[in-house]
């Protein structure tokens, strides 16, 4: 679906300087889950009086119902978005001495599940606009050695994938998506996490589809690889007992399924619910004179951002946060040192200025309050208090 058919306008005319601000929270999860109370105890007590926690017919019954939404042929459950991660290098094969190509901005479990497998993460700077993965810079990255490219759609923001796809094509090399932040989203018309060999999802609370704790998803359209991952997700065992690989322990609980499969229907209202936040936020941020002074995201045409993160950029980013966080106003900085700079990652040898587009990015970007239940209230007061820090800032009266 196209940015401008999911698009609303609203009346933005506000008084920013004058506003009182009153508390906003980065995420109101409350408010989220009051309305589902019910049939979220229902569904708890469902599993308890079955008795059955571990796999069984809930993991089921989630598998077949978010393969069906996503449009996606097979979908595993596994117990959290890193382990999603892990478990898709782990069917391809990846282990010691390979390479596999990540972006350096991004959150850590993307490097991280390489390292654990003994594998060298090659970094790639990001496209300055997207945040995400650089196609030039990915082709350039691949080497004999690369086993695997995960590029990550960020803030729910799809990467672009034709190009990517193209070069790993080429070198015969998969390409595992890292959709933690992204269900929902669309490129070119197809689901995030049905383009690379596999996807993988977080299901971690404060995601825009969360469970009560932590939870993931591997997607895949390939029978083989599907099965590969099932058979890893639990010890690589095949019948009970008799092990065939060595795996790993990447179950969900059947709370957490139960607790999805509650969630999950409502998936597209909150989607929506978001599309229409950040289509406000244009709209009174333009209103309040700060849309030539505060970068905020994009959508390019033929995506479809499902706004995880609402992340704007600034030079002055730190005061901001500091004059946010004296407002009220709930904010959060995704992320403050890229992969390259993180002292675990030392010995490979990047320093400060090797990916210098993903170093401004951690300097610069803020994510403000973005979540379905936010009011229109909420959000100018939202924009208000950035307006006082903006205008105080360029001396200029409103």
């Amino acid at each position: 679906m196209s940015a401008q058919a999911d698009r609303q306008r609203f009346a933005c005319r506000g008084d920013y300087g004058r506003i009182k601000p009153v508390p906003v929270p980065l995420l109101d999860l409350d408010a989220q889950h009051r309305p589902l109370r019910d049939a979220l105890l229902a569904a708890m007590t469902r599993v308890a009086d079955s008795q059955r926690f571990i796999l069984g017919p809930e993991i089921e019954a989630l598998e077949r119902e978010l393969a069906a939404m996503l449009g996606i042929r097979h979908a595993v459950a596994v117990s959290s978005g890193t382990d999603a991660l892990l478990l898709a290098l782990m069917a391809l094969d990846v282990k010691p001495g390979d390479e596999v190509v990540t972006p350096t901005f991004s959150f850590f479990a993307t490097a991280g599940a390489v390292a654990r497998l003994g594998a060298r993460p090659v970094f790639v700077d990001i496209d300055p606009v997207t945040f995400n993965l650089d196609p030039a810079q990915t082709a350039a990255a691949i080497t004999p050695k690369t086993k695997a490219i995960i590029p990550v759609h960020l803030f729910g923001l799809c990467a672009d994938l034709d190009p990517i796809m193209d070069a790993a094509a080429r070198a015969g090399v998969p390409v595992v998506e890292d959709a933690a932040q992204a269900i929902g989203a669309a490129y070119k018309t197809r689901s995030a996490g049905g383009i690379g060999a596999f996807g993988c999802f977080s299901f971690f609370p404060s995601k825009n589809l969360g469970a009560f704790g932590d939870a993931g998803l591997v997607t895949t359209n390939d029978d083989g690889l599907a099965g590969r991952a099932r058979l890893l997700r639990n010890h690589g065992m095949q019948p009970k007992y008799y092990h065939h690989a060595v795996g790993g322990n990447f179950r969900m609980d059947a709370l957490q399924a139960a607790v999805l499969r509650v969630k999950a229907p409502h998936l597209a209202e909150w989607t929506h619910a978001r599309r229409r936040n950040a289509e406000r936020y244009r709209c009174l941020f333009k209103d309040a004179g700060l849309d030539a002074m505060i970068t905020l995201p994009l959508e390019p045409a033929g995506y479809r951002h499902i706004f995880n993160q609402f992340v704007i950029r600034t030079p002055e980013r730190d005061a901001l946060k500091r004059h946010l966080d004296e407002q009220g106003i709930g904010n959060e900085i995704y992320y403050p040192v890229p992969f390259h700079l993180q002292p675990c990652f030392a010995d490979l040898g990047y320093g400060r200025g090797a990916f210098p587009h993903a170093e401004r990015a951690a300097g610069e970007c803020l994510a403000i309050p973005i979540y379905g239940e936010l009011t229109a209230a909420q959000q100018q007061t939202v924009v208000s208090a950035i307006a006082q820090f903006v205008h105080r800032g360029a001396g200029v009266a409103r």
